[in-house]
């Protein structure tokens, strides 16, 4: 599901079933990233398999990148393996108002 940043942040600190995916390069993830996110990059197709296969499809998963398109790929490729609780962050990184670590 796409959500708008203030739906996006608003589930992130009252979901108690959130986790943060960043589905970026570390090299990005390592520039500037929203406090206490995972990395897990999209772009390594047999690393993120891997890494999402560890994870519990019963937890609420608020996914970002950059612009919004690896996250939202990253939420259908979950959906599609049975998780029920995705959330793609519109515009990504570039356009979050919210906090980020430097």
């Amino acid at each position: 599901m796409d959500l708008e940043q203030d739906k996006w942040k608003n589930g992130i600190e009252n979901d108690t079933d959130a986790v943060i995916l960043d589905v970026r390069t570390l090299e990005e993830f390592e520039i500037s990233r929203i406090p206490n996110s995972i990395n897990i990059d999209f772009y390594n197709p047999e690393i993120f398999m891997q890494e999402i296969g560890k994870l519990d499809k019963n937890m609420s998963y608020y996914i970002y990148c950059r612009t919004g398109v690896r996250s939202a790929n990253s939420c259908h490729l979950m959906k599609e393996l049975g998780f029920t609780k995705t959330y793609n962050l519109i515009g990504g990184i570039v356009d979050w108002k919210g906090e980020t670590i430097n």
